[in-house]
């Protein structure tokens, strides 16, 4: 994977950058110098200077000093060790998919309706986290319980969404605080089995909490535990069930979505079709599937450094071939 700079760059040994005042110095000296070269050539009466150096002599000198300026610059970034952020893989982790099972997803405004077309997305997304990851699954409609506790049998979770059915009701709060107890039940790392679990929440639901604990509550205790979580709101403003042969309208609410991503320190998403459910899982997949990590970048202005020090060269190479 490719190391790029940060936006504000850091380094591993900021102090050696002191180093960098020699370039103002050296590009200071070069210009008294050049002043103090024609001043010279004037008072032996030599006006034009290009009788003595020609005019494209004189601007290679120039690119000549300030590319090998630069490449001192550029090795003194390098010398001060610059780290970048990269994404590398995560090895372990914890995902918990949990998803509304309320009376408002069989909405068919999403083909074929709102629940069996989450369900495909879903199995999809299980197959996207790596292998090393648990899966858990969560179903919440009036009440939430823990489905499958995390595991790494694909399988097993894969068929339990298939197996989810529709209940009365929608408590996002509950489902949340189900999540946290299914974090609970993540068996430990044998390697380092002290270290806290680390993990995050993925939540789709077309919203509207009607019953249970506050969901913005809920996201905050998740924070507190260090499990941000991603919400899908899933669904068009045109939703729509029928009951009792009515439409009864069941927009899907993204502000309550919303508020629990940002409480929870995790990152809301939106969806209105099959489709769009699919990249959400993808993005989603790649977010808690890596993480960011410094990593030393000073192969970036090493290299940087060497190309204008070969431009220096060149400009040197072609003085020295023109010079009588």
């Amino acid at each position: 994977m490719a190391l790029m700079p940060t936006p504000l760059l850091s380094f591993f040994h900021p102090d050696r950058l002191w180093l960098l005042v020699l370039v103002p110095i050296l590009l200071l000296t070069y210009w008294v110098l050049s002043r103090r070269a024609a001043s010279r050539s004037r008072a032996y009466g030599i006006e034009n200077l290009n009788r003595v150096l020609p005019r494209q002599a004189s601007w290679k000198r120039h690119v000549a000093v300030v590319a090998a300026v630069l490449s001192l610059a550029s090795l003194t970034v390098a010398f001060a060790q610059p780290k970048g952020s990269v994404n590398v893989p995560r090895e372990r982790a914890t995902v918990v998919l949990a998803i509304d099972v309320s009376r408002s997803m069989e909405a068919v405004d999403v083909d074929p309706n709102r629940l069996d077309a989450a369900k495909t997305a879903a199995q999809g997304f299980v197959d996207l986290l790596p292998r090393g990851f648990n899966v858990s699954l969560v179903a919440f409609s009036g009440t939430a319980a823990v489905i499958v506790p995390p595991t790494q049998d694909r399988a097993l979770v894969k068929g339990s969404i298939q197996n989810l059915q529709l209940a009365p009701s929608t408590a996002i709060g509950e489902g949340i605080y189900s999540s946290l107890d299914a974090m609970t039940l993540v068996p430990p790392d044998p390697d380092h089995p002290d270290d806290p679990t680390p993990g995050a929440i993925v939540l789709l639901s077309d919203g509207y909490t009607n019953i249970g604990r506050n969901s913005q509550d809920a996201a905050k205790d998740s924070k507190a535990a260090g499990f941000p979580i991603y919400t899908i709101a899933y669904g068009t403003p045109n939703g729509y069930v029928v009951t009792n042969g009515r439409r009864e309208p069941v927009p899907v609410n993204t502000a309550e979505l919303n508020t629990v991503a940002r409480e929870s320190g995790g990152e809301a998403f939106k969806a209105g079709s099959s489709a769009e459910l699919q990249q959400v899982y993808s993005s989603i997949a790649r977010s808690v599937g890596y993480e960011q990590v410094d990593q030393e970048i000073t192969e970036f202005y090493a290299g940087i450094a060497l190309g204008f020090a070969v431009l220096a060269s060149l400009a040197v190479l072609s003085l020295a071939a023109r010079w009588p």
